[in-house]
């Protein structure tokens, strides 16, 4: 970055052979997130937390990021100071700059993030080019989100090691780089809207079907198997793969499984099916967060 936050504009310099990745994301209280369950920090945490996975689903390095924010004047100093220090808690750890943005009035709190980044020339991991016989993988375990949130919003008491673990969560870019650096994934995507959404959008863009095996999800602890399908917020990385290329069970430390595989394109029937106990298919709709749904 030649110029931070001080004049009107920041000022960056892309590196000759990169293109330039530019994500954004808006979280709105009582939509993404509470505040009588999510601290401050949390918030501003997971604010950045969603650009920076739509980074490492395209296998790229993050730079810098941009924070238009709303705040309601009854709201605390305090509070206002610790989501600040949430966000750039995170874009520490990832050296990423908080280059500008803005502030105003909001009857509830909304922010805006913006955030770039950076991926060789032509390298990018799209959603777009999965393959039928291409195996599907995802990172991490899944499920653990939504586990959470149905004991919030049932009044149960969560012990705050289980809050901070499932609010706090890391993106995977080293993951992403790792895949990219080594030409593995074919379609790549983080899930942030439930598997089951986000696996039908790899299908839709790469015009391709798939099969899922139930018995090699990754279910959280504690989780339950629709969970684990429909929850969303779990920011691990979901990746299709040629058959011919072994992928390794832990890549940059994170467990890795192979949980189905992609098939044709139907002409009129569902796009995702499961194969439960027996082997037999049954399709699986999409059931995670869709913005304007009904389903929500």
């Amino acid at each position: 970055m030649a110029l931070g936050i001080g004049d009107d504009c920041a000022v960056l310099r892309v590196e000759p052979g990169s293109d330039l990745l530019v994500t954004t994301d808006m979280c709105v209280e009582d939509i993404h997130f509470k505040r009588a369950w999510h601290t401050a920090r949390s918030v501003g945490h997971r604010c950045l937390l969603r650009g920076l996975s739509d980074i490492a689903a395209m296998g790229g390095t993050p730079t810098a990021c941009f924070l238009s924010l709303g705040l309601s004047e009854t709201l605390s100093a305090k509070w206002a100071n610790d989501f600040i220090a949430g966000l750039l808690g995170l874009a520490g750890k990832f050296n990423v700059a908080l280059a500008g943005g803005d502030t105003t009035k909001s009857e509830k709190v909304t922010a805006d993030i913006v955030v770039l980044g950076k991926v060789p020339s032509g390298r990018a991991v799209s959603r777009s080019r999965a393959r039928p016989g291409d195996k599907i993988y995802v990172t991490g375990m899944l499920g653990g989100s939504a586990w959470l949130l149905k004991r919030l919003m049932a009044g149960e008491s969560v012990s705050r090691l289980s809050v901070q673990r499932q609010f706090c969560l890391l993106p995977r870019l080293a993951v992403g780089d790792w895949l990219r650096e080594r030409g593995v994934p074919t379609a790549m995507i983080d899930l942030s809207d439930g598997l089951s959404v986000d696996l039908a959008h790899i299908c839709k863009e790469s015009n391709v079907a798939a099969e899922l095996w139930s018995g090699a999800i990754p279910v959280e602890r504690g989780a339950t198997l629709e969970m684990a399908l429909h929850g969303g917020e779990d920011y691990e990385l979901l990746f299709t793969a040629p058959a011919k290329i072994r992928v390794p069970p832990r890549i940059e430390g994170v467990p890795v499984s192979s949980i189905g595989e992609i098939r044709p394109a139907p002409n009129k029937a569902a796009r995702v099916l499961i194969g439960e106990q027996g082997g037999k298919l049954r399709p699986l709709p999409p059931r995670g967060w869709e913005h304007f749904s009904k389903r929500n």
